[in-house]
């Protein structure tokens, strides 16, 4: 804890330095700036300018713009007082207007200090502004000449004489590198300080040699032997962790057999280029089987990163060795031997190369050759990547199989592409496909990969559980590294450290969009402060639900209304804090509000007006948590106000979403809204013949008996009427909840029943006589049919047959319809 108040206080002090220290750096030399300006714009348009003296100059414009951008911000507290004071005097009258002496001339003298507080800033932003624009154009004149360099065309290396010149240099190299590696010419000294340095050079060649076998071989089957002892859920991250000294312990290796040979002193100019170019080579090697292993592994540790068939695995990581191969040792050729032609100068050729000069035209060969070797494992990988998807026994693929075989297409065209351009003497562009795609090739995998172990490292730190793997935070984290990666694509590809400088430092300043200037570091207060602020509210929020409200006279639906109204208000103090505190001005989206506010109107009215019904249901509380609503048909109990929908839980157990709306513009039922009393009727009726009195004696004594019904107001038996197959009675009574209505009623009518029985009493139940009118119709009799009667009958117009209810065997009845 201490540890982190300590960095807290130099993060603090740090960030209160930094306006002190422009005060103090507010003093600029812009004579000297003009002078520096001015030789650097000449040398940027003159085409004889190497590119070595362009890049020391961008460096020098480069100190002078950061040292004038820390000058933008001198007098700052001056310049905010005397803001602060020219306000105070309130606004300059208008043009034709007056104001009294004193106030004039305290204006006046304030605006002259305003002035000459403001004139070292707005110095600093024109110099800044020059300076920018130099570094842009040397960037463009850089550009230009890469683009030059990269269309350059070579002599073909299908050419019979450039065949010659290549086997002619080759033959000079080999000549050379075998001289110093046969060691002639050398002296006795020589010899002599060899042999006094050979047993420190024995010791790093054994190491070497150890590491780059016996320790080679056990690093890989590490993980294989470790992840059988590791629990399901670390065996991954394990396995990938432990798998990284596939790296580690070969470059070890390379290193100390680096060390030996320069520890004896023989290595001269012709094999010291190739001993600096190899510990890049041996990552560029190790690193790519790695790569093949991981990708594409014969036996999956855990699973496997695409879902490929265990032949197409074999392939794949067969032609990644390959070409991790081929791509060290055109790293090593390249960088010892055949430079890109028009990519270096005549003064850098010769620096870290051998002593021998290959020509354009033996380079181009010896360039095309690896090409060559490359393109035929770069189209079988590519059929075996862009059938990733098409082979697959699913449907169910992620996003990674699509890119993967998308990339696998362009990887069968790439070199092809390459060829034909390395054939019409185009090296360097032919060069610039096919390597840094390669690269590229190798830094998605890795991101795969990266991915996969993210995931991993979530699976084990909760130990399993189901769906860690796939969490929101893993795929957040991914993405990040994916939007990380970005500037390594540019560096594959060519940008310069210089470029990805200037790309960060213009991000870094921020865009300007509609009038608000937009900064990585305006950007993060406003989330930072925004977040606080959220967190604050609902701090305060969960203190009103669980200790305050719960002590108060308010019911559960005027608490729920009242955190409700906390929350929103908090919000939107956040945000307002969050924008003031980010220097982000709005008045400039005024205009722009305006419109949308129109758009809003007529767009999304019925979204308003939901909102703005969800404030009213929040203030007025017609309908709180907690009451049961009946609405649209539907019946529940409120579990949730916000300001777009209520949500309603019904008998059913079923969630419905009721808009706001509807429940201020249609008519409600609420049940329970000031207290849960309520009134059931319970309909009862007796045969005719019946004693009423009687009748009602009991049911007021089985109402009476009812322990929810209340006593004031006392329940009522009504004798409701004379219905045409009973006597009519309503049992009324007031509940104490209405919402045991259901029980209390179905409790009644097995009491009437039961008392019913015993006092016998009959309860009727409706009959029916059915008429027969031409009965042989139904036993296929050949009978004329009479005609029916025209005009109106006496009976109900269904179909009636002549044959009373004795012929039908049924039961006979009263006047029932017919």
């Amino acid at each position: 804890m201490r540890h982190f108040l300590a960095m807290l206080m130099v993060a603090f002090l740090a960030i209160t330095a930094t306006p002190i220290l422009a005060q103090q750096n507010q003093t600029l030399n812009y004579d000297q700036w003009e002078q520096t300006a001015e030789k650097v714009e000449a040398l940027s348009v003159d085409p004889q300018a190497s590119d070595a003296a362009l890049d020391q100059a961008r460096d020098t414009i480069v100190e002078w713009r950061d040292r004038l951008q820390q000058g933008q911000n001198v007098n700052a507290d001056r310049i905010a007082t005397l803001r602060n004071q020219i306000e105070a005097l309130g606004p300059a009258p208008a043009e034709g207007e007056s104001e009294d002496a004193d106030v004039a001339s305290r204006r006046k003298e304030l605006n002259e200090q305003l002035s000459t507080a403001q004139a070292p800033r707005l110095a600093a932003t024109e110099a800044a502004s020059r300076a920018n624009s130099i570094i842009s154009q040397i960037d463009e004149v850089i550009r230009q000449r890469q683009a030059l360099a990269l269309a350059r065309q070579t002599p073909s290396p299908l050419l019979p004489t450039s065949w010659a010149a290549a086997v002619s240099d080759g033959f000079k190299l080999l000549e050379g590198v075998a001289s110093e590696v046969s060691v002639q010419g050398a002296t006795a000294e020589t010899f002599a300080e060899a042999r006094s340095r050979l047993p420190i050079a024995g010791a790093y060649l054994l190491a070497a040699i150890l590491l780059l076998t016996l320790g080679r071989r056990w690093i890989i089957n590490l993980p294989s032997r470790l992840s059988a002892r590791a629990s399901s859920y670390s065996r991954a991250v394990m396995a990938f962790v432990v798998s990284l000294g596939q790296i580690a312990v070969p470059m070890i290796g390379v290193n100390l057999a680096i060390r030996a040979i320069q520890a004896t002193g023989l290595p001269g100019p012709w094999t010291t280029p190739f001993l600096d170019a190899l510990p890049v080579a041996a990552v560029i090697l190790f690193g790519g089987i790695w790569l093949a292993r991981a990708m594409f592994p014969r036996e999956a540790i855990a699973y496997t990163s695409l879902q490929m068939g265990e032949a197409a695995r074999i392939s794949a990581a067969r032609m990644v060795t390959t070409l991790a191969t081929l791509m060290s040792i055109h790293h090593i050729l390249s960088r010892a031997v055949l430079p890109l032609s028009g990519l270096y100068e005549q003064g850098e050729a010769q620096v870290g190369r051998v002593p021998v000069q290959f020509s354009e035209a033996a380079a181009g060969v010896w360039h095309i050759v690896m090409v060559v070797l490359a393109g035929l494992a770069m189209v079988k990988l590519g059929n075996t990547l862009r059938r990733l998807t098409r082979d697959s026994v699913t449907q169910d693929l992620s996003y990674r199989h699509w890119i993967v075989a998308w990339a696998g297409e362009l990887t069968r065209i790439v070199p092809i592409i390459a060829l034909i351009a390395m054939a019409a003497g185009y090296i360097n562009l032919g060069n610039l496909l096919v390597w840094p795609w390669l690269l590229s090739l190798g830094l998605v995998a890795l991101l795969i990969l990266l991915q996969d172990f993210i995931a991993d490292v979530f699976n084990m730190l909760q130990r399993g559980a189901e769906g860690a793997r796939d969490g929101l935070a893993p795929l957040l984290i991914g993405f990040a590294l994916v939007i990380l990666s970005v500037p390594l694509f540019l560096v594959i590809w060519g940008a310069s450290t210089e470029e990805l400088g200037e790309y960060w430092v213009r991000f870094r300043t921020g865009i300007s969009l509609g009038g608000i200037t937009l900064s990585p570091g305006a950007i993060l207060t406003f989330l930072v402060v925004f977040a606080i602020g959220y967190g604050v509210t609902r701090t305060v929020q969960g203190a009103f639900r669980t200790s305050i409200l719960p002590k108060t006279k308010l019911d559960p639906g005027g608490q729920n209304a009242l955190v409700s109204g906390l929350g929103y208000v908090g919000v939107f103090l956040a945000a307002v804090l969050a924008i003031t505190s980010a220097g982000i001005d709005l008045s400039s989206l005024a205009i722009v509000a305006g419109a949308l506010s129109v758009g809003i109107g007529f767009g999304l009215q019925n979204i308003v007006s939901n909102f703005v019904s969800g404030i009213i249901l929040l203030i007025e509380r017609p309908v709180s948590v907690g009451d049961w609503i009946s609405a649209g048909g539907q019946q529940g109990i409120v579990k949730r106000i916000s300001v777009r929908s209520t949500q309603v839980e019904t008998f059913d157990k079923t969630e419905v979403i009721v808009p706001n709306s509807d429940l201020i513009s249609q008519p409600v039922t609420n049940w329970t809204r000031h207290n849960k009393v309520g009134r059931i009727i319970v309909p009862v009726g007796v045969a005719y013949g019946t004693d009423t009195r009687k009748v009602e004696r009991i049911l007021r004594e089985i109402i009476e008996d009812q322990p929810m019904v209340a006593i004031d107001p006392p329940p009522s038996v009504l004798f409701r009427g004379l219905g045409a197959d009973s006597l009519d009675f309503e049992i009324r009574a007031i509940l104490a909840d209405v919402g045991a209505g259901l029980g209390v009623t179905s409790d009644v009518l097995h009491e009437v029943v039961r008392r019913f029985e015993e006092e016998g009493i009959e309860v009727p139940f409706a009959q029916r006589d059915i008429w027969l009118r031409n009965p042989e119709a139904l036993t296929g009799a050949e009978k004329p049919v009479r005609e029916a009667p025209s005009g109106p009958q006496k009976h109900d117009p269904a179909l009636i047959f002549d044959q009373d209810s004795d012929a039908a065997g049924l039961p006979d009845g009263g006047d029932g319809d017919r």
